[in-house]
């Protein structure tokens, strides 16, 4: 596995980490800010949507560009916006710093996808992307506890310059450990932007994406909620919950190393399986979630058929379409409105029927994920159509259809 894989993941990891950073540092930034906890949580919202349309857009004006080049230009762009986080005085600035380290964020999802596909062998693609993502996963389970822990010992500017850091760390990293890949590969009619939208024709991507979507909207729906439903619900006290969340983030690491290692070879039948066991320990959950043990063994299920299902997700977007920036980064676009949709839907449900409903509404999802599945599914097992009769025969030559 070439070294710059994980590179790559640690970039991943970087930005994930400022996407969830304002969430642990709420109540510091909204004194210093002048703002309330309300718009101190709209920062959340600004870098994902940031990432879902600004990263697309900023990709296709990176697109005539060596990808290595393209990473080190989203770097410097993800920088300057860190930086201007860590300076802002005002909620204006901070909304400023939010946009366009979200846009940078989105960007390089995509490129850092593409890159990893040329660097590695078809016979570790799978896991190789499993690894580039793994940022994605320690980052949603560790940036937000490392970030809030350095928040409150040194200040909430320290864990904004303390991610800048790992940023810059990163790309020293990547000028040395990233092969600068040919430029003619990726030029010409291939990379022109007009090449790039041809891609999007294609139905089948668009039920690609909305599984992606799906997959990722059924597990946020839930776990935007599990604190206080294994505080309120399950009767876990306070404190536990942390090491609860540790438990599930272990369990979607080892969820993400085993797809990586199936997404290949078994691309469909691992998202219906992930799908499938999804809405079994979603509604397990919601069921038992006044039990301990009931609630604690779904929640670790969950863990690892969940958002571990990206490695698959990916695969299945690339063969469809293909390997560029453009599709990655679009698909990290539905990916982010997956988070979106389902923390918001979720909280509908708890607004209307308590707390169980995130979990009624992620199995619900799981569901319609399933369902996208369908077509695909049928198109494999139909039976192949028989071959049209040759009309350039005579009447009594022509083969008789039984």
């Amino acid at each position: 596995m070439p070294f710059a894989v994980y590179i790559l993941g640690l970039g991943i990891f970087t930005m994930v980490t400022s996407e969830f950073l304002v969430a642990g540092l709420m109540p510091q930034l909204s004194e210093d800010l002048g703002a309330g906890i309300p718009q101190i949580g709209y920062l959340v919202s600004i870098y994902a949507a940031a990432m879902a349309l600004g990263g697309p857009l900023l990709t296709a004006f990176l697109l005539r560009l060596r990808q290595k080049t393209a990473l080190v230009l989203l770097y410097v762009v993800f920088l300057a916006g860190q930086a201007l986080g860590a300076l802002a005085t005002d909620y204006g600035l901070m909304v400023v710093a939010r946009l366009v380290t979200g846009a940078a964020s989105g960007a390089f999802f995509g490129v850092a996808l593409a890159v990893c596909v040329r660097i590695t062998g078809p016979e570790v693609r799978g896991r190789a992307t499993s690894i580039v993502l793994g940022g994605l996963m320690v980052g949603t389970v560790l940036g937000l506890p490392l970030s809030q822990l350095a928040g409150e010992h040194y200040g909430w500017r320290f864990a904004f310059w303390a991610v800048a850091a790992l940023a810059a760390l990163a790309l020293v990293v990547t000028c040395g450990a990233v092969p600068a890949l040919p430029k003619e590969e990726t030029d010409g009619a291939g990379g022109s932007v007009r090449a790039e939208l041809g891609a999007f024709r294609n139905a089948r991507l668009w039920a690609a994406f909305a599984t992606s979507m799906l997959i990722i909207g059924a597990t946020f729906a839930a776990f935007s909620y599990f604190v206080p439903i294994l505080t309120d619900v399950t009767g876990f006290a306070a404190g536990t919950v942390p090491l609860l969340l540790v438990l599930y983030g272990a369990a979607t690491v080892v969820g993400n190393a085993v797809v990586g290692r199936l997404a290949d070879r078994h691309t469909m039948t691992v998202l219906g399986t992930g799908l499938a066991l999804n809405t079994v320990f979603l509604t397990v959950f919601a069921l038992g979630a006044g039990n301990a043990a009931t609630a604690l063994a779904a929640m670790t299920g969950i863990g690892l058929v969940g958002v571990t299902m990206n490695p698959a997700m990916v695969t299945r977007v690339m063969r469809t379409a293909n390997d560029r920036p453009l599709v990655n980064t679009v698909h990290t676009s539905f990916i982010t409105l997956g988070v979106v949709v389902g923390s918001w839907v979720g909280g509908i449900g708890v607004a209307h029927w308590g707390l169980r409903a995130p979990l009624w509404t992620g199995a619900a999802m799981a569901v319609l994920g399933l369902l996208t599945l369908a077509p695909e599914a049928l198109r494999r097992t139909a039976p192949p159509a028989p071959p049209a009769a040759d009309s350039s025969l005579p009447t009594t030559e022509r083969p008789t259809r039984v």
